[in-house]
């Protein structure tokens, strides 16, 4: 129905390499029907946290299996895995998690820290199980939030030892990684992070509506995203096609807003309106003395809201591009 107004997924066949939508099973009840019908816009499942251990391995395979049946892969959350290690049972937690038929692991660092050795060699321990080993990287008590370094560093480790996709701690939303106390993205970590590591790598977790739509609104149909309910797969991918959700009226508030002097500001909004400038054109331009506009392209490259790239045309000089540049 009016398929000449909606714009078509470019990753649209399962398994999907991006645009992927992981939504949670917390138990909750679902019409059957219905979810035949949506199924083949879920890419994966998670079974939530300690959920595994309370029902049967007959009753776990069957819901396992149901998911099967709809071509959805099945993941078992990093805080069961965390529980594996602690317990020195994670050799037997992941011969079990094979012969229930899950087809991804999640393994984060939320309790635990582990060396980049211990790290391949639970990568390898998952591989020769036909496991997907799926890093999650950040915390969830925002007492004890990563540094930007040490998520960077985190995210390469997952990198080096072959994860595919790279899951970015979201927690409920708050406080908690990209979001602040309010829900609302820190879009100077969103682009700092994505100017470092292809985006196309990273599953973000984005556990409110809201989110979901800022999130879509700036990268496109192809942004990832996870720890999203079943009730949220319809909007999701009606704003993936180029239609407004309900949340999407609210996202003014998760736009990206350049802090500092307002040189800074005066250079970002001319950046973002030409998408790419190189210095000379912002003095130009701007009226501003080369040192002023200097420090201002480094602010916003620290805020991560520019990217320096070599001019392909006269390596002697430098152009400035918006972050948004660096998607898809």
């Amino acid at each position: 129905m009016l398929d000449h107004l909606s714009t078509k997924r470019i990753d649209w066949q399962k398994p999907r390499k991006e645009g992927i939508t992981y939504i949670v099973d917390k138990f909750q009840g679902f019409d059957s029907a219905n979810f035949k019908i949506i199924s083949p816009l879920i890419d994966i499942v998670k079974i939530y946290g300690p959920l595994p251990l309370l029902i049967s391995n007959d009753q776990l395979m069957d819901r396992i299996n149901f998911y099967h049946e709809h071509d959805i892969l099945v993941s078992v959350g990093s805080t069961l895995t965390e529980y594996a290690l602690l317990e020195k049972s994670f050799d037997k937690y992941i011969e079990d998690a094979s012969k229930l038929g899950f087809d991804i692991i999640e393994i984060g660092e939320n309790n635990i820290e582990l060396s980049l050795e211990k790290k391949k060699q639970i990568a390898a321990k998952l591989k020769s199980k036909d496991l997907v080993a799926l890093w999650k990287v950040g915390k969830k008590d925002p007492r004890r939030q990563l540094s930007f370094d040490q998520l960077i560093t985190k995210i390469n480790e997952a990198i080096e030892v072959g994860s595919e996709k790279i899951l970015l701690e979201g927690n409920l939303g708050y406080a908690v990684g990209i979001y602040d106390e309010r829900g609302n993205i820190k879009w100077n970590i969103v682009g700092a992070v994505t100017s470092k590591i292809s985006p196309n790598k990273i599953i973000f977790e984005t556990p409110l509506e809201i989110q979901q739509s800022a999130m879509i609104a700036e990268f496109g149909q192809r942004v990832n995203l996870g720890e999203t309910n079943l009730e949220n797969v319809i909007s999701i991918e009606s704003q993936r096609k180029g239609f407004l959700s309900r949340a999407s009226y609210g996202i003014s508030s998760m736009k990206k807003i350049a802090k500092g002097s307002p040189a800074t500001k005066f250079i970002y909004y001319i950046i973002r309106t030409r998408n790419s400038m190189e210095q000379s054109e912002l003095i130009n331009i701007t009226n501003l003395p080369r040192r002023t506009v200097q420090t201002g392209l480094e602010e916003l490259k620290d805020q991560g809201l520019i990217v320096e790239k070599t001019n392909l045309d006269d390596i002697r000089k430098k152009i400035y591009h918006i972050v948004k540049d660096e998607w898809l």
